[in-house]
């Protein structure tokens, strides 16, 4: 995963799915793409959730379409 950019993965637990739930910000807010994944434990969640980011930076640059820029953390005093 280190030759993508680095994006988001917001991880939670669902009670409803009793597992953790993979949103990825960043490319949500295209509305190009709309993407979750999931988790029995946090680490196949991140697990997962690396899969899917791959798979949406290919999909994009195969279509052509612009990357969504990365967000960056912002410290604050």
């Amino acid at each position: 995963m280190s030759e993508y950019p680095r994006y988001s993965m917001v991880i939670e637990w669902s009670d409803e799915d009793q597992a953790y739930v993979v949103s990825f910000p960043e490319w949500d807010a295209t509305g190009m793409y709309f993407a979750r994944t999931h988790g029995a434990t946090y680490e196949e969640a991140v697990k997962n959730g690396e899969e899917v980011l791959a798979d949406l930076v290919d999909i994009a640059q195969e279509k052509g379409a612009p990357l969504p820029t990365p967000r960056r953390f912002a410290a604050t005093a």
